[in-house]
């Protein structure tokens, strides 16, 4: 029970820090104030940007968390009922690009290079958690456990029943049935790793009539398209977690 209980705090600490649904966090400060001065950050937070750009330059730039101001003009069209235009998405790509994100290690600060620039830690904050929570139920004295946040998973040691392997399902994104409904496409038999699903059939937007995905390609500067669901295994959750969203941008020919 203390192990499960110090995971839940790791998670919590994770969400107050990295959520741009708080408006307290301090994400949300570094989206506020970031492009007019340096805001410094926890170790955690530094930790999750400094391994963002790592992804975005691995992938050309198809994970980069400075899209937040395409996500937000899409979100905006939603409410309005009203598909975003050319130039709009024009005017929102000019504030997007990992290059624009700019980190001093030793001070343990960010800036925005310009102004409008919105960080979104979505493709990659939620597996950071989920690691953090291992570590936490490993530090406690945890012999096996598993992490489940959203799809975003992570198991290790033991477990249960003397089994050899933890069994994970995944979901058959053409199907309106959940995993609890048992149209599981394909089972994963894991001892120690992470795995991570990202798709457009559970979040989306729609757009008169059109769906569109929540994930962003910054270079089209609209939703992703051809890959209902990317499942990507790794060591943990945090590789798991932003590699699914850039394959996912990518395609799978590239991704592959």
């Amino acid at each position: 029970k203390k192990c499960i209980e110090t995971a839940f705090a790791e998670i919590h600490k994770v969400d107050e820090l990295m959520s741009d649904y708080k408006s307290d966090s301090e994400i949300s400060e570094v989206n506020k104030n970031a492009a007019t001065e340096e805001v410094q950050i926890s170790q955690s937070t530094y930790e999750v940007l400094q391994r963002s750009i790592e992804f975005s330059k691995l992938t050309d730039g198809a994970f980069d968390i400075t899209v937040g101001p395409l996500v937000d003009l899409f979100h905006s069209a939603e409410k309005k009922q009203v598909a975003p235009s050319k130039e709009q998405i024009a005017q929102a790509k000019s504030k997007v690009g990992f290059e624009k994100l700019k980190l001093d290690e030793q001070n343990r600060t960010v800036r925005l290079a310009v102004d409008g620039m919105r960080l979104d830690l979505g493709g990659i904050a939620k597996g950071y958690a989920v690691d953090k929570a291992v570590e936490a139920m490993q530090t406690c004295g945890a012999i096996g456990g598993m992490v489940d946040l959203g799809g975003d998973i992570r198991c290790f040691g033991t477990p249960l029943k003397g089994k050899k392997h933890w069994i994970i399902g995944l979901q058959n994104p053409n199907s309106d049935k959940d995993i609890a409904g048992r149209d599981v496409m394909l089972k994963l038999q894991l001892a120690n790793g992470a795995v991570a699903t990202s798709g457009d059939y559970q979040q989306f937007v729609l757009i008169e009539g059109k769906r569109y995905s929540h994930i962003i390609n910054r270079k089209t500067g609209t939703s992703t398209e051809g890959l209902s669901s990317v499942t990507i295994i790794a060591n943990n959750a945090t590789d798991a977690d932003a590699l699914a969203t850039a394959v996912s941008v990518m395609g799978a020919k590239k991704g592959l």
